[in-house]
């Protein structure tokens, strides 16, 4: 059997800030390759570099240094349109403030990406009403953020997330405002995405309970790969 293709590649990347007249080196010479279909928990205390590294796997930064590609895609090459356009159709993002339009229902957040990118409205309504029975919001639909619990929203995030089929989901600590009720009803959900229609999901986290379901677990110590375990 053929190894799944590689979706996120990164070799050698550095990431250096400056604060001040102090440089602080959030990432050094960090490596990680991420296959198709992984659920995978990038892991660390504050300020190891987790996030920093999502963010620029997302196209929302650049590296100082090092090659970040995407399904192939040198994000260090491409143009802020470019930039912008894969991450409308190739990156899904979940992030632990939901970053929701207040102004817009549930539906209309599921549907954002897929009005963006021009589909059908027909082929929009019937994606966006299964996503939102699926993450269990059937009959939610019309209800605006804050009308919703927090837990809805992160269900609300996660519909949005995948309506494109992007090739990569990336979670910023997305359990980390809900209690463990919602946080273990919105790991059910990501799980059965990833195991019933392989969506590639990469987390940042430092929270167990979504440590326990990934089945590769990377910690990063001081901006590099400390260890790389497998389930």
């Amino acid at each position: 059997m053929a190894p799944d293709p590689i979706v996120v590649d990164c070799s050698e990347v550095t990431k250096v800030y400056r604060q001040g007249t102090q440089e602080v080196h959030a990432l050094r010479g960090l490596t990680l390759e991420v296959a198709t279909g992984e659920f995978t928990a990038i892991c660390g205390p504050s300020g190891s570099g987790k996030t920093t590294l999502l963010n620029l796997i997302g196209a929302l930064d650049r590296p100082t240094s090092g090659t970040i590609r995407l399904e192939g895609h040198d994000l260090g090459a491409m143009g802020q349109r470019e930039r912008s356009h894969l991450r409308r159709d190739r990156i899904g993002f979940v992030f632990q403030a939901y970053n929701l339009m207040p102004v817009l229902t549930a539906y209309e957040n599921a549907e954002m990406v897929l009005a963006l990118q021009g589909a059908p409205i027909p082929e929009r309504r019937e994606r966006v009403e299964r996503l939102l029975a699926e993450v269990g919001l059937e009959g939610l639909e019309d209800r605006r953020p804050d009308e919703l619990s927090g837990g809805q929203q992160q269900r609300v995030a996660i519909a949005r997330a995948i309506a494109s089929d992007p090739a990569v989901v990336l979670a910023d600590e997305p359990t980390a405002n809900l209690d463990s009720e919602n946080a273990t009803l919105l790991l059910d959900i990501m799980e059965r995405q990833n195991r019933e229609r392989r969506v590639t999901f990469l987390f940042s986290t430092h929270d167990p309970r979504v440590m326990e379901r990934a089945r590769r677990i990377v910690h990063v110590v001081d901006g590099r790969v400390e260890s790389d375990e497998r389930a």
